[in-house]
């Protein structure tokens, strides 16, 4: 959906609802348009006042010329009839409206709230809320809270489902100097929502030009795949994106039919999304912050970081986050860090964390950072940790990390952590421009999680060849529910996926003729029971007849035993491949060492299908038991391209076959460079 110019760029606006009361909505975003220099025309609708705040009031909307946009600050019940008569007959396309009592109220409020959006949407207008804090951009400042903070073009664009969350993290931003480009609040998304405004921000963005950071605060996921297709869009164009998506936990019950099903969840797509999108995700403000901080500085060339500090503590505690996160400390030796190291105090340390003590000077940080800007070829980044005991100021030191910030061509980190003590000298240094850090875990926690989001994956994945295969002679028969095993292996040769020969028997008769045909040792399975390892329905290594029948009547024994499946004993490495549809998400693809080991140690990665062959071999090689998989101490490993291909299928199958809901392929038997399905389930939903 396009957002109408007047939402964004109104040449008039009347807040109907303005007041000189500044403690109520209506009279506060008056005074924010007013003292932040509105430099449109301004109207008030108030029946019980002449004059507000300096501006001529009218008593009803039917009063008013036309106008642009229209801020709304009266109570529920009286809204309507006043967005009917500006779309109407005022030609006012923009509307934001902080009120509450809709949607997030009851049914009647929902009933309310859609009759607005039916005429706004007759005119072709747009509509910010219902309840709402607001919007601010580089013309107007249309919310009712405080604080307003710096706003300049290059600063950050923020998307925030809740109005009170945005003002809190505007607080914490502008504490370390975090400016904003932009900021807005969808409140109930009616209308448009966080994805709408992220398509308008893509369809607009110029480089150079537009803010190229973004951070989201969200509260519901209503478009998954636009969320997708922005969020990758605007990172290709060269915009670095972090989000919060609230509500993390899956406390709802699940039927876990399968394994896929007790491990797939709604968390687990969000990530997925923000993964293949490129999206960092933040689980706090603070962190949303400081990773937005690290967006404000020249993107990491290389994962090793000089750590420049006059406390040992904090340079200690961002050595660790660093080193735990895929980053790198690297010893700074030779006769470059000798020639440095005599420059220093005695007691002084180059090998990296640089430590140049309590009662280091700002020359002697001038030194270093020209060293390791040019002297020590293997630093790619400079974090500098400075603070104060207070007993003298530090305005010389932090003149030299200004200088040095703008005119390093390696990023320099300024991890400030004396916020009492020299509260005056963080101000000027943040007042030239700066975006600081003032915790070094926090940072250190931050830089590696922008340093290891991998950027979008927009591969072409064609799925035309299995598209003309004839999927539903075996997927029809089953309205809801699991397919038959034979349809199910029917379909796994359909895309070349290899399965272990089997069969299904019932009675000892069948017992017989079947096994004339299948070479010892054997597995033999219950057929019935979805957890066949539950109740004992898995028997292997069955090596002579005697056994075979014994096997067999102790099988058919079992609770809901429908006859017993037979294949041959296969050795190797047990691996897994699940599929779990989550709503609008779409379906998630997941891998593993698979057997009991899946819901054991839940080591598996996930993916948002279509899922490529090279974003397959990336899930795998995230594998914590990737080593294993990879082989060592003289044990082989599996074919790893072999695996990632049978997941890129999994994947193509379900993007062609949408009311397939699960696939559990479980094990995998992976030996002398094959993969074999053992066990397979395939679940639809139509």
């Amino acid at each position: 959906m396009v957002l109408h110019p007047n939402l964004i760029q109104p040449k008039s606006i009347v807040v109907v609802g303005g007041s000189d009361n500044l403690k109520s909505p209506g009279g506060q975003v008056l005074n924010n348009l007013i003292t932040h220099h509105f430099d449109g025309k301004l109207y008030v609708v108030n029946p019980k006042a002449k004059i507000t705040q300096g501006i001529k009031c009218v008593n009803q909307a039917s009063a008013l010329p036309q106008v642009d946009l229209a801020i709304i600050a009266i109570a529920a019940p009286y809204i309507l009839e006043t967005v009917k008569i500006l779309a109407e007959t005022k030609n006012t396309k923009g509307f934001i409206i902080f009120s509450a009592g809709f949607s997030e109220k009851d049914s009647e409020g929902a009933a309310l709230e859609h009759e607005i959006v039916a005429i706004i949407n007759r005119v072709g207008g747009t509509l910010l809320g219902p309840n709402n804090i607001g919007l601010i951009n580089q013309h107007y400042t249309g919310v009712f809270t405080q604080p307003i903070p710096k706003l300049q073009a290059q600063g950050v664009d923020f998307i925030s489902g809740s109005g009170a969350t945005a003002v809190f993290i505007i607080e914490a931003a502008m504490q370390i100097g975090l400016p904003f480009s932009s900021i807005y609040t969808v409140g109930n998304s009616a209308q448009i929502g966080i994805e709408e405004i992220l398509e308008h921000f893509d369809e607009r963005f110029e480089f150079g030009k537009s803010s190229q950071v973004k951070l989201l605060y969200i509260e519901s996921i209503n478009n998954p795949q636009k969320l997708l297709k922005h969020a990758q869009s605007l990172i290709k164009k060269g915009c670095k994106i972090a989000a919060i998506k609230a509500g993390s936990t899956d406390e709802g019950s699940r039927a876990a039919s399968s394994h896929t099903g007790a491990l797939a969840n709604s968390d687990m797509a969000v990530s997925a999304l923000f993964k293949k999108a490129g999206i960092v995700r933040c689980f706090g403000r603070e962190e949303l912050i400081h990773v937005a901080a690290v967006f404000m500085y020249p993107p990491l060339a290389g994962k090793n970081i000089a750590i420049v500090t006059h406390a040992g503590g904090p340079a200690v505690m961002l050595t660790d986050v660093l080193s735990k996160n895929g980053l790198h400390i690297p010893k700074i030796e030779g006769i470059a860090a000798d020639k440095l190291l005599e420059k220093l105090f005695n007691g002084a340390s180059v090998s990296n964390p640089i430590d140049f003590l309590a009662t280091g000077t700002a020359e002697q940080l001038n030194g270093i950072l020209n060293y390791c800007e040019t002297e020590f070829k293997n630093i790619d980044a400079i974090a500098v940790i400075f603070g104060s005991p207070g007993l003298t100021d530090v305005f010389d030191v932090y003149t030299v990390l200004d200088a040095h910030i703008k005119s390093s061509k390696k990023p320099i980190y300024p991890i400030l952590p004396s916020v009492v003590n020299v509260a005056a000298e963080l101000k000027e240094f943040i007042a030239k421009g700066h975006t600081i850090f003032n915790d070094e875990v926090v940072f250190g926690t931050a830089l590696t999680k922008v340093f290891n989001t991998p950027h979008p994956n927009i591969n072409t994945i064609t799925t035309s060849a299995l598209a003309k295969t004839d999927f539903k002679t075996f997927i029809n028969p089953v309205k809801q529910g699991f397919l038959t095993p034979q349809n199910v292996i029917a379909i796994l040769d359909l895309i070349g996926i290899p399965t272990n020969k089997e069969v299904i028997v019932a009675t000892k008769q069948d017992l017989i003729i079947a096994t004339n045909n299948i070479k010892f040792p054997m597995v033999m399975k219950v057929v019935g029971p979805i957890h066949k390892t539950d109740v004992n329905g898995v028997l292997l290594n069955i090596d002579n007849l005697k056994t075979l029948n014994q096997s067999f009547e102790q099988l058919m024994k079992i609770q809901n035993a429908s006859g017993v499946l037979i294949q041959p004993m296969l050795n190797g490495t047990e691996l897994f491949i699940g599929v779990k549809k989550e709503g609008a998400f779409g379906h998630l693809i997941l891998c593993g060492l698979g057997g009991v080991f899946v819901e054991i140690l839940k080591d598996v990665q996930v993916g948002l299908a279509p899922i490529s062959k090279t974003e397959a071999r990336v899930m795998i090689e995230n594998l914590n038991s990737y080593p294993l998989l990879k082989g060592f101490r003289g044990k082989l490993g599996i074919n790893l391209d072999l695996f990632a291909s049978l997941i890129n299928k999994v994947s193509n199958l379900v993007m062609i076959n949408p009311e397939i809901t699960e696939i559990d392929l479980n094990p995998l038997i992976a030996f002398n460079d094959q993969i074999i399905v053992v066990d397979a389930r395939i679940k639809v939903g139509f």
